[in-house]
């Protein structure tokens, strides 16, 4: 683009590039929120009442919700969370994202947090779409881009757990198309895998990929740790075991382990242990099957740990809980 001087020959030349540009800009916007509003027809056409649905595509769900709902104790599994109208509210260890249809939430790692729709209405209705990342094919991306050339780099910022990211038009267009494959089960069953490995991608090259390339890549010890972790909340778990399973010693685990977590070991497995719980209660299982499902084995510890985290009795707290939806 030619630099603007001040003759006004050369002023009157610069003009058109401007208006190019200017033009280029705006119509990218309309496209973008023209797409949106797709994906928002799709499900509003899908879902008539509140609630979450699977959509036949493997980890991929579909969501509204017309009431405020708000924050309460969830578990993220890897999953990215993307907004088409409305916003959403989640908050980790005392950090708040809070996020609409100009960013998506990236979690590669399992996570406790608390989450909700505090700004839910009829008015302002939320409608979004929940992708959990599998594993073995974001790894598998993450290896074929390795072996391509595009090296991962390291993470700027700060992000420990969730990262926020602009929605960029790959990501766009690779959701809708994910979306539009609707309830024709033949277009899910020939088109589903290859359409969400095409969003993964998307996922992967956008603003959040490195912060997910590195939770996904191959030999990652903490993401490891923290899947290990979140699947056998039931059992014992010893910190100095977890550092010697990652092959590091205690201190350069914890520091890591806190890096990427924004927590110590300790205080992430009682997060997971007690949000597991607190889940688990408000959906009606008793309070002692839900200590039990999370690994404590002493009744009056887990009442204790639990009113010290939520400021009331797990039957206080379920009694005056109602499981919100599951918005992932």
């Amino acid at each position: 683009m030619p630099l603007p001087v001040r003759n006004r020959r050369n002023r009157r030349e610069y003009l058109p590039d401007r208006i190019e540009v200017i033009e280029t800009a705006v119509c990218i916007a309309f496209i973008g929120g023209m797409s949106k509003l797709q994906i928002r027809q799709l499900i509003e056409a899908r879902m008539p009442v509140d609630g979450m649905i699977d959509t036949g595509i493997a980890g991929v769900k579909l969501f509204r919700a017309t009431e405020a709902v708000p924050c309460v104790p969830a578990v993220y599994e890897p999953c990215v969370i993307a907004i088409v109208s409305g916003g959403k509210e989640t908050v980790l260890d005392g950090k708040r994202y809070v996020y609409d249809s100009s960013e998506y939430m990236c979690c590669p790692m399992s996570m406790p947090v608390e989450a909700g729709t505090p700004a839910a209405s009829a008015e302002t209705p939320l409608y979004g779409v929940y992708i959990a990342l599998d594993q073995r094919l974001m790894t598998q991306i993450t290896i074929e881009m390795d072996a391509a050339g595009d090296n991962m780099h390291p993470v700027e910022g700060s992000a420990r757990g969730i990262r926020l990211a602009r929605w960029d038009d790959r990501f766009l267009e690779s959701l809708l198309r994910l979306v539009q494959l609707g309830t024709k089960e033949p277009d899910v069953a020939v088109l589903g895998e290859a359409r969400l490995r095409e969003l993964y991608y998307a996922i992967l090259t956008g603003e959040a990929g490195q912060f997910a390339r590195q939770a996904f890549a191959p030999g990652n010890a903490i993401a490891r740790a923290i899947s290990d972790v979140s699947s056998q909340l039931a059992e014992p778990v010893s910190v100095d075991n977890m550092a010697a399973r990652a092959g590091m010693s205690r201190a350069v685990f914890y520091r890591r382990f806190k890096q990427a977590t924004a927590m110590t070991p300790t205080q992430f497995i009682k997060a997971m242990r007690l949000n597991n719980a607190a889940m688990k209660i408000a959906s009606g299982v008793t309070v002692s099957e839900a200590a039990q499902d999370v690994g404590y084995v002493s009744a009056s510890q887990f009442s204790r740990e639990f009113k010290r985290l939520y400021g009331q009795s797990p039957r206080q707290w379920g009694e005056a809980q109602a499981l919100p939806m599951a918005l992932g």
